[in-house]
């Protein structure tokens, strides 16, 4: 299977969807936390300034926009205890910052020290890495601000106030806007969950390009994971308080909902070539499938569009006459084919009205003031679902190894800032912290993304410096500076995740503006910020190529024994359930959502293996193929858990017994592979297949094909037998490829 580059054909939006746009980003979250962090930290210096305590008002401006960054999606507790880690980081970084005043040789491997230590905290996962960030922030600009009027313990404890200051302010705005996190992520979830249905009708069309758009879906999977697991921590983890209880019910029901449509997605994977091959003289067939899917994927953005407004929620007329008219039509199928292409059909159908019932649920939740008809969710067991970090101080000594990634970003990380530092003093450059600042925003872990923000981060400055000169010739009023100074920063702010090269350009105009206040020569600011810029960036381009680089290929081959290991605690699970039937245990669905986040884990590192150099990306091809068949994999098998949690099933056969039992082995075969244990020469007649050559196919359990309308119980037992077994024999089949796959594959 090889594997090419395609884009996306580029489009011009319309004045309109312009103007939605621009709305929809100046009602956001991370605009709104923007504008939060702009009157954070423009309040204490203009205070400051009335006042004649501009030092004070300064120091405190500064701590709360190096406790800000903390501040990210998630429930409130978890927000605050980041802002006040922060806090306290800034202000032990501050205090040690200011004594930081020796000879060139002694400060170096101090400050590199420092650096590795204030970054080595990022092992405690993603808001830890934040906190760090702050830290990193507080240490550089440490050596840019030198004070006057304060002492050095007076400015440390006023950079924590600051923090202090920062927490208040978003807990005022929590109060004041307590569902807005909520609202924007689900939000999120519809529009993106419509998408992903909207790309699978696509795929229904034999003209599309299906590569293209399989690709695009896979990219949906994996946004929609992440944001389910953001949306699952605001919901489950955010404290209910008086009359926000009902709401957080609700809201957490339609997102157990919205969850289940990708997994009833994922789960009902069509053979699109066969479905080619069926339809290839009845085109309408195809007609009325996608007019069905669209407008499924059109109500979820009719949802969206409503908002909390019930009038507006769309109707279920249209959907209803959709389903109608091909049942009408699929009802007559049997006259045209034979029994498995109409149970094939069937199923089709049958995936369609089970997202249509969800839907409708959905827009219930949302009309409907009373939940008595719904079955709420235990929120304690739902905790079980939410990742939880581990905060063990013996984590760090795990960590302190060449096998960690960010024990070798720690250590690049304080190389290149040594390193950094001493260029900037050795040739006297005018700020020489602009390198350090530039070297700590772009440097990454990966590769791939550390090349992006470097390239973002030079051509931001480049557009924003221009920007900037000409608006000073223009405009001579250090008021307005001060304002565009402010505006900028905002903008700068609520970019930074979603366009950092946008969010580059403003940050250097609010930099320009605040220097054009301060100093008349401001072509000398604009020409070293862009040549700091320059240096920031080729250094850790070059950091990441030279010292201790971590290539992607190195990572994937535990990234896709994550992703089997957790297929295959979903395949056991499923079996278990299988046997003993029941209600399903929460164990049972925290299997299935391991199984797919670490899937979605996979893709996300495989795509950042397509980003690294031609020479790094060894045994692309099989690994582009591995990572299908695990997607294959667990599409497969979410349909097989779909099926027996909404069907009667049979007893558990002695042949679906030694089925499992050899699709395990195949999977534990494909883990000792990736561990490098040594594998016999693989046969694959030798395997044990005799259980599925046995097993009968649907037309020899027929044997001549029977009228139409068959018997309810005989058409659910056959139902049964062609989704199940036909689900084992494909699990067999793409365990078997993995297998042969990982056995040719040199990892080393």
């Amino acid at each position: 299977m090889s594997l090419k580059n395609e884009t996306l054909k580029p489009f011009v939006p319309n004045p309109s969807e312009i103007l939605k746009e621009s709305q929809h980003f100046l009602s956001s979250t991370s605009f709104s936390r923007a504008f939060l962090v702009g009157f954070a930290v423009t309040l204490p210096i203009i205070l400051g300034i009335r006042s004649g305590y501009f030092e004070i008002g300064l120091a405190l401006c500064f701590g709360a926009l190096w406790s800000s960054p903390s501040d990210v999606s998630g429930s409130f507790y978890q927000k605050a205890v980041g802002i006040l880690i922060s806090a306290i980081l800034v202000t032990l970084v501050s205090f040690i910052g200011g004594y930081l005043h020796f000879e060139l040789l002694l400060l170096l491997p101090i400050l590199g020290l420092l650096t590795f230590t204030i970054a080595f905290i990022s092992v405690y996962g993603f808001r830890a890495s934040l906190i760090s960030f702050s830290g990193l922030m507080a240490l550089v600009l440490s050596f840019a601000h030198d004070s006057k009027e304060l002492e050095i313990y007076q400015y440390a404890l006023l950079i924590g106030l600051g923090g202090i200051w920062y927490l208040i302010l978003a807990k005022l705005w929590s109060i004041i806007y307590p569902r807005a996190e909520t609202e924007e992520f689900l939000s999120e979830t519809y529009l993106l969950t419509a998408e992903f249905l909207e790309i699978r009708g696509k795929l229904v069309d034999p003209k599309a390009d299906r590569k293209q758009l399989q690709s695009r879906l896979l990219e949906l999977q994996g946004e929609l994971t992440e944001n389910h697991g953001t949306l699952r921590e605001i919901l489950i983890l955010t404290r209910r308080s008086s009359g926000r209880s009902n709401y957080l019910d609700k809201r957490l029901l339609i997102f157990t909902e919205l969850v289940g449509m990708l997994e009833t997605a994922i789960s009902n994977p069509v053979n699109y070539d066969q479905v080619d091959k069926l339809f290839k003289d009845y085109p309408q067939y195809i007609t009325a499938l996608q007019e069905l899917i669209f407008q499924m994927s059109l109500q979820l953005k009719l949802i969206d569009q409503a908002g909390n407004d019930k009038a507006k929620l769309p109707k279920n007329n249209v959907l209803r006459q959709s389903f109608d008219d091909i049942s009408q039509r699929i009802s007559e199928w049997g006259d045209l084919g034979d029994y498995e292409e109409f149970l094939m059909i069937q199923n089709i159908l049958a995936y369609h009205k089970e997202q249509f019932e969800k839907l409708k649920r959905i827009k219930r939740l949302l009309g409907d003031s009373d939940t008595s008809e719904f079955e709420l969710i235990d929120r304690k067991e739902a905790k079980r679902f939410v990742e939880s970090q581990d905060y063990d101080p013996k984590l760090l000594a795990r960590n302190l190894s060449f096998k960690s990634l960010i024990f070798r970003h720690s250590l690049r990380l304080s190389v290149a800032v040594m390193v950094g530092y001493a260029l900037g003093s050795f040739f006297t450059f005018q700020n020489p912290y602009w390198i350090l600042l530039t070297i700590i925003v772009i440097m990454r872990p990966s590769y791939g993304l550390t090349k992006t923000r470097a390239k973002d981060r030079i051509i931001g400055t480049l557009i924003g410096g221009t920007f900037a000169l000409g608006l000073i010739f223009l405009v001579t009023n250090p008021y307005a500076y001060g304002a565009m100074g402010v505006v900028s920063l905002i903008i700068a702010l609520a970019m930074v995740q979603r366009n950092y090269r946008t969010s580059a350009a403003f940050i250097t105009l609010s930099v320009v503006f605040i220097y054009a206040i301060l100093t008349p020569d401001v072509l000398s600011v604009v020409q070293f910020r862009i040549l700091d810029t320059l240096v920031g960036a080729g250094l850790s381009y070059l950091s990441m190529l030279t010292l201790w680089p971590s290539w992607e290929y190195v990572e994937m081959r535990e990234s896709v024994e994550k992703s089997v290991n957790a297929i295959k605690a979903f395949l056991t699970s499923i079996e278990t359930y299988y046997i003993q039937k029941g209600d399903v245990p929460t164990s049972y669905k925290i299997a299935r959502k391991d199984a797919f986040l670490e899937t979605s884990n996979l893709s996300s590192a495989f795509q950042r293996m397509t980003q690294e150099p031609k020479s790094k990306q060894r045994e692309m091809d099989k690994i582009y193929e591995l990572v299908v068949l695990n997607h294959t994999f667990l599409a497969s098998l979410a349909s097989l858990s779909t099926y027996i949690q909404h069907h009667g099933t049979t007893e558990a056969s002695e042949e679906f017994k030694a089925a499992m039992n050899t699709i395990k082995q195949n999977l534990e075969q494909v883990l000792n592979s990736l561990k490098g244990e040594k594998q016999d020469i693989y046969n694959p007649n030798g395997k044990t297949i005799t259980i599925f050559n046995k097993q009968l196919s649907i037309s020899d359990l027929l044997q001549d094909k029977p009228p139409m309308p068959m018997d309810i119980g005989v058409q659910r037992n056959l139902q049964e037998a062609h989704l199940v077994w036909g689900q084992l024999e494909w699990l067999f089949s793409i365990s078997d490829k993995m297998v042969q796959l990982t056995i040719k594959m040199n990892w080393d």
